[in-house]
């Protein structure tokens, strides 16, 4: 399965988002802004890269993880990933799209248009860490969401997100994603 988190500028939330889910951010406590800035592509995709799908990792099921800037149109993703997987012959069920954005706050979008958008870096960046920070156990939920669909897929158990201490193979879970049916509208 591909795991499609995406959000505007591909830099911030989907960036957070696979990141936690990958295990390179913890889920049970909100990091440090240091942490954040040693991640992979925090803070750093420019706007001609938008559009380009990142691969982040491979959690430990075998899930690829990718993130993607989508701007402001997440029903043209939705459309292009229909198209592909069309003309490859692609199963449906073989990607998930993840929109992160639903967890954005109003801190993220100036923050990162600051810094992102007007290339004003050194005032921009810790204002989007700091919203990064308000809003990560709302995005730590989020994947929780994601990782207990993607068990009931694969029918397995991950240790990742354990609610109370059991031996490995059980996980959290569930809210504001869907795998790709090709339909554009509600959900994501």
């Amino acid at each position: 399965m591909k795991v499609i988190y995406h959000c505007y500028g591909g830099t911030h939330s989907s960036v957070t988002a696979a990141s936690i889910h990958l295990g390179f951010l913890p889920a049970d406590r909100i990091p440090e802004k240091e942490t954040f800035l040693r991640i992979p592509l925090y803070d750093r995709q420019e706007a001609d890269e938008h559009g380009q799908m990142f691969f982040m990792g491979q959690d430990e099921f075998g899930n690829e993880v990718y993130i993607v800037a989508r701007r402001n149109r997440p029903e043209v993703l939705e459309n292009l990933m229909a198209g592909l997987a069309a003309m490859f012959d692609t199963p449906r069920d073989g990607y998930m799209l993840v929109n992160v954005m639903v967890r954005v706050n109003l801190t993220m979008m100036i923050g990162g248009f600051l810094s992102r958008r007007w290339g004003f870096i050194r005032m921009g960046r810790p204002i989007v860490t700091a919203g990064t920070q308000a809003a990560y156990f709302k995005v730590v939920k989020l994947v929780k969401d994601v990782r207990r669909e993607l068990e009931v897929i694969h029918g397995k158990k991950s240790a990742l997100f354990q609610r109370q201490q059991i031996s490995p193979g059980s996980c959290g879970g569930g809210d504001s994603h869907r795998l790709f049916t090709g339909e554009s509208g509600t959900g994501s």
